[in-house]
């Protein structure tokens, strides 16, 4: 009998003694979907069976061919608590892995495919200012050179929605890192800002924001270049939002450092939550980290969800790729502890 076939069933006694004779059979996988023990094991509700492979150091982050999770599996069948035991390892592995100097999202601490990278993973913009951007005609699209989605317009009632959070009153002091399309910006004009600091790094976003005139808007400043470089001339704001393109979680939990320097003690913050837009459990899994990495520099975090329904296919016309497909997003509003 094979793992696969153990975990199925699940074989407990079957699965220790193969385990016991050859520990590498761990890697077994299904020829046909990709599918490992754990997937087949999560499947079952198991949670001894899932334990068993765990302690063999089986991967909690493997995909079958079609991306999906051994979590997902178990939540398909109505398995909560296979899905928290698995969303709790793959928290811990990766805080771990952070505590030893790798990042969270880095694709050499993660066991996929070049196909599923590319999937999962954030885009690698490591040369994302020296591309040419375009604005679609209609303004609903800002797209790279290589056809990846920089900001696109259905964020547009979560964009009104992180606006109301960050200034709740007219009068606040905001800063908006990454304009994009300008959607947030836009929404935080309305709400009667007044003082409205603005970070962009891209050439082509600026040229676009100096032909709409936002140097000239009252009380807004804008200041070109990229965060990691203008630090020296931020000030203290009542509201701030993040949103930059191609940066990875290194960089938001850099961002997140400069908070308690940044935040006014009563201010509120948020950020675009894309982290593994893609996939529901890295997504959890995601957002757990940063909850908890904000946690140990005072901020607490709550959240609010959103329904997105389905954005449909025809959103993504002639983008690379959807960098988001799932159907609720989790709208951070990030406090100091008091």
């Amino acid at each position: 009998m094979s793992l696969l076939a153990a975990s199925a069933i699940p074989d407990l006694t079957k699965m220790g003694e193969l385990l016991a004779t050859d520990p590498d059979i761990i890697h077994e996988r299904d020829a046909e979907t990709n599918a490992s023990p754990l997937h087949y094991a999560a499947q079952t509700g198991s949670l001894a069976a899932v334990e068993l492979l765990l302690q063999h150091g089986h991967p909690w982050n493997e995909v079958t061919f079609t991306h999906k999770t051994a979590a997902e599996f178990a939540l398909a069948q109505g398995h909560n608590h296979i899905w928290d035991r698995l969303l709790n390892e793959g928290i811990r592995v990766e805080m771990l892995l952070a505590i030893l100097g790798k990042g969270e999202q880095d694709s050499d601490t993660l066991d996929l495919d070049e196909e599923t990278k590319a999937k999962l993973l954030p885009v690698d913009a490591s040369d994302y200012l020296n591309k040419k951007l375009t604005y679609s005609e209609d303004g609903s699209k800002l797209l790279d050179e290589d056809g990846n989605g920089v900001m696109m317009g259905w964020e547009a009632p979560l964009m009104e929605r992180h606006a109301m959070v960050i200034a709740p009153a007219p009068g606040k002091s905001v800063l908006n890192v990454g304009f994009g399309l300008g959607i947030i910006d836009t929404y935080l004009q309305e709400r009667g800002v007044a003082q409205h600091t603005i970070i962009e790094a891209h050439p082509d976003v600026y040229a676009f924001m100096l032909k709409q005139g936002w140097d000239k808007k009252p009380g807004v400043k804008i200041l070109f270049g990229r965060w990691q470089d203008v630090v020296d001339q931020l000030e203290v704001y009542d509201g701030i939002f993040f949103d930059t393109f191609g940066e990875d979680y290194d960089a938001l939990k850099e961002f997140h450092e400069l908070l308690p320097n940044i935040l006014a003690e009563d201010g509120i913050y948020s950020y675009f939550n894309g982290l593994s837009g893609s996939n529901p459990f890295f997504h959890e899994v995601s957002c757990a980290i940063c909850e908890s990495d904000l946690q140990d520099m005072g901020i607490e975090t709550s959240i609010e969800k959103i329904d997105m329904g389905s954005l449909g296919d025809e959103v993504w016309d002639g983008v690379r790729r959807a960098y988001w497909t799932l159907p609720i997003y989790n709208l951070p509003t990030c406090l100091f502890s008091m």
